[in-house]
């Protein structure tokens, strides 16, 4: 009986060995489009205006719909701040379907998405999620004009003024340290560039968790999940009916795997290794607006009436944008027919990643060197940083606002400002502290 529990322990340790060595191997692959995608988005971050947004969001006509994907594309990936932005727009009186807009394109239609997948999954599907976002971008504005009555919206503004009304400063939203300076003197201003770099170490700091937990149950899945349970969850050989179920599946399994943001990619590359449709992938991937945390954090936004009503009507809408990106693909001869017995080469080798790694971490190594000297490069003027996340927060257009010890923290969501309070200690000795006289 002891050998037996020995061998097995042993076995499960090599398992769990092999697992862990997938994964680190799925994020070395990654490194460089990780390190690339999240350096552009905090540039953009640091220069792009957030009352502008406000301005450009007062209804879903076609228009307004293009400028709130254009802005969401500039944007954080990370899903929470996505979602806190979103609705931090729509109190401040933008549409409510635009804001939504705006957070599915945020998490959707960004950079380092795309440089991920092309990575780890091949450009076809980098392709597939350019293609259907602005599909399901389309089929959100379309839907939610029918769906999102004008009784559910003012359900949902009211909810959220209660939910905000006790936590808000009152400030109206300002372009940030320097409005109306000449974009030339901003791209010069070794100031902006420090909050720039403060946003990628913000951002990367958010999706930490994120990015791990999407690695390692990657690996698990890639390395412990036989073919055979992929072949029962997901059905086969089946024409239409295969697409149809795969792609309704897709957010379903984002719903329970707890993996938001940029995380869900490397659990998307398990599943298409498993043997899910490109579609079913698609599907999965524009889910992650729908993982059970962000789901209550909705809830606390809007309310469980709209909440349900939200959720159905994105998992409808990411479910047939998979299946139409799936279709057209397929239609294209452009899906995949080849899945690797492994979904990364568990080894190093001195190839052009390699090189591009190495170069990544130089530039790395340049931005973090900026935000650890953003004050003795006049950076950080209105900014403070979330204490629970790590996210850097325009004072001004903070979503959230919390006093402890005489002092203001802000908040990149009420999730945030939520872990904060019981206990604060947890976190406001490292916080940087927004008092009243530097606001």
């Amino acid at each position: 009986m002891t050998s037996l529990l020995a061998t097995s322990a042993a076995g499960i340790a090599t398992d769990l060995g092999r697992a862990l060595r997938e994964a680190f191997f799925m994020f070395w692959e990654t490194l460089w489009p990780l390190v690339l995608g999240f350096g552009l988005s905090g540039a953009v971050q640091a220069f792009v205006s957030r009352r502008t947004m406000v301005r450009a969001f007062g209804d879903h006509r076609p228009a307004a719909v293009m400028r709130a994907s254009a802005f969401g594309m500039a944007s954080s990936s990370c899903s929470y701040a996505a979602s806190a932005m979103a609705k931090s727009m729509f109190q401040k009186g933008a549409d409510f379907i635009t804001s939504l807009v705006f957070m599915f394109a945020s998490t959707n239609l960004v950079v380092e998405l795309g440089l991920v997948l092309i990575v780890l999954m091949g450009w076809q599907f980098a392709a597939a999620e350019f293609v259907g976002g602005p599909i399901m971008i389309v089929l959100l504005a379309a839907a939610g004009g029918l769906l999102l009555t004008p009784s559910v919206v003012r359900k949902a503004r009211d909810h959220v003024a209660i939910a905000t009304d006790s936590h808000s400063h009152g400030q109206e939203v300002d372009d940030g340290p320097t409005p109306g300076a000449p974009l030339r003197s901003r791209l010069t201003s070794p100031a902006q560039w420090a909050d720039a770099a403060t946003y990628t170490m913000a951002d990367l700091t958010m999706v930490r968790r994120e990015l791990v937990i999407g690695y390692v149950i990657a690996g698990l899945l890639a390395v412990l999940v036989p073919t055979g349970a992929w072949n029962a969850l997901f059905l086969h050989g089946h024409g239409s009916w295969t697409a149809l179920e795969n792609a309704i599946v897709g957010p379903v399994i984002a719903f329970l795997s707890f993996v938001c943001s940029i995380g869900n990619v490397p659990l998307a590359a398990a599943l298409w290794h498993g043997g899910i449709s490109m579609g079913g992938v698609v599907s999965f991937l524009f889910a992650d607006l729908i993982a059970a945390p962000l789901v209550l954090v909705y809830r606390r936004y809007y309310g469980w009436s709209v909440t349900v009503r939200l959720v159905l009507v994105f998992w409808a809408v990411m479910a047939v944008s998979g299946l139409v990106v799936g279709a057209i693909f397929s239609g294209a001869g452009l899906v995949p027919t080849h899945r690797s017995a492994q979904v990364v080469d568990p080894a190093f080798h001195w190839n052009a990643t390699a090189f591009l790694n190495v170069a990544a971490l130089f530039v790395f190594g340049a931005l973090y060197w900026l935000y650890r000297n953003r004050t003795s490069l006049g950076g950080g003027a209105g900014y403070g940083r979330d204490p629970v996340c790590g996210m850097q927060v325009r004072v001004q257009e903070a979503p959230a606002v919390r006093s402890y010890m005489e002092a203001e923290f802000v908040f990149c969501s009420d999730r945030c400002a939520d872990l904060f309070v019981a206990p604060p200690d947890r976190y406001a000795e490292s916080a940087q502290v927004t008092t009243a006289s530097q606001v």
